[in-house]
């Protein structure tokens, strides 16, 4: 005997008002007589829930009836609105209508606890509705095509089929099976500069579980960063990776791909930064501040 099924069949039947025995049959893989056997079985834990013969008989609720908490514990019918509530907060159509019924449903009101702006600070709206038309085509399996920018700054045209929105390290991407690549791609929201959704459906391939970029390895990391940083060092590492000097300033080990992300992100803290490890991170940032110190001669003719 299945208690998922069990539950199943009841949702089912609050849903649909009402079934024959041959539909709950075909719609949960079983003989009639096993549907039969659940509908004793429900009736016998004080679900109301009775049979009608004849030609426009079949398995009914007694009109009225709601779940009650025998089958959800308060906590959990918290956590199902909870969930609800993430979701409409996302955007998610159904999820307000959703929720009203559901909280009418259970006799608990969440409030308004939770609210979602995919867009940056300093920017309209534009983000928001390239996550919207991201999700409808993750969920309804559409292709689109994209005008992608790499980290190097060149841009390109792709088709992709998307296949999940992952959030990670405080930023969107988009994993896709890349049509032109014939290979799945991770592609970072910030970095999609146009965005068309398509007509053409596919059928969703799982995406490889493994890490999103395998040939990037990580190094240890050691940063000596001044007080004045907090703000920003609090931002992005976390506790456990900061060590305090007596003077107010912070040390930071943490394990990060030495790339020329790395070597832009080091650079914008300007003076207020110190590579303690590894040295040749610091011969790297050397030679590019000596560059840009360059550039900054040839063109103020120092």
């Amino acid at each position: 005997m299945s208690d998922s099924r069990l539950f199943r069949i009841l949702y089912y039947l609050l849903d649909k008002g009402g079934a024959t025995a041959l539909e709950l049959a075909k719609k949960f893989e079983v003989s009639t007589r096993t549907i039969y056997r659940d509908v004793e079985v429900l009736s016998g834990s004080g679900i109301p829930i009775y049979t009608e013969q004849g030609r426009k008989g079949g398995i009914y609720l007694l009109p009225g009836y709601t779940l009650n908490k025998a089958l959800l514990s308060e906590q959990e019918r918290r956590e199902v609105l909870t969930a609800i509530q993430s979701m409409s907060a996302t955007g998610y159509h159904s999820g307000e209508e959703t929720l009203k019924k559901l909280s009418a449903f259970f006799h608990i009101n969440m409030g308004d606890w939770i609210e979602i702006d995919f867009s940056r600070w300093g920017k309209s709206t534009g983000d928001n509705t390239k996550f919207e038309t991201l999700k409808i085509a993750v969920i309804q399996h559409r292709e689109i095509t994209i005008i992608y920018e790499n980290t190097s700054g060149k841009r390109t045209k792709r088709t992709v089929q998307p296949l999940k929105l992952s959030y990670k390290s405080k930023e969107w991407y988009l994993k896709a099976f890349c049509l032109e690549r014939q290979d799945f791609r991770l592609f970072k929201l910030n970095r999609i500069m146009q965005l068309e959704l398509s007509e053409q459906t596919f059928v969703p391939m799982p995406y490889p579980q493994q890490e999103d970029n395998p040939q990037q390895t990580d190094s240890s990391i050691v940063l000596l960063f001044s007080k004045e940083m907090a703000y920003r060092v609090y931002d992005e590492f976390d506790e456990t990776q900061i060590n305090h000097k007596q003077n107010g300033d912070m040390i930071v080990s943490a394990k990060m791909p030495v790339n020329d992300w790395l070597v832009g992100y080091l650079l914008s803290f300007g003076t207020q930064v110190e590579v303690m490890e590894p040295v040749y991170l610091r011969e790297i940032l050397a030679a590019q501040v000596e560059e840009l110190y360059k550039k900054l001669c040839l063109k103020n003719k120092c």
